[in-house]
């Protein structure tokens, strides 16, 4: 009976080692988000970009929606907020090299579409939750 667990948990390991290799499934690790020395492939780090960008969104939506804030400078300033916090974090942090994952206007676009939705909304329902 041992026998037949440790041989099917040894194939379930040689199952997840050929899906690592085929490069269905890719390991992930919280330190290599401040390792300059990590290797990204593109779709790695535009993910990580783009849930940075929406937990700014997140944070800058609630907050201006409970002080309360209005007008569109507070989205201007948003933006540059967002966009000044990807480029820190892609160019001083990770030391890449732009070039490779299509330039500086590919990687501060990634999520800024759904990062203003997810700002406005935010902002909006915190707004007229809190001072309505």
């Amino acid at each position: 009976m041992k026998e037949g667990k440790s041989s099917a948990k040894l194939n379930n390991n040689n199952n997840q080692q050929q899906q690592h290799q085929n490069g269905h499934l890719s390991p992930f690790k919280l330190a290599k988000l401040l390792d300059p020395e990590a290797s990204w492939d593109k779709d790695q780090l535009g993910d990580v970009l783009h849930w940075i960008r929406q937990v700014v969104a997140l944070v800058c939506g609630l907050l201006w929606g409970a002080i309360p804030l209005v007008g569109g400078i507070w989205i201007a300033l948003f933006l540059l907020i967002s966009s000044g916090i990807i480029y820190v974090y892609y160019g001083m942090i990770l030391k890449i090299d732009e070039d490779d994952f299509g330039g500086h206007g590919t990687l501060l676009q990634e999520g800024l579409f759904a990062s203003i939705t997810l700002f406005l909304l935010s902002w909006i329902l915190m707004y007229s939750l809190a001072h309505f």
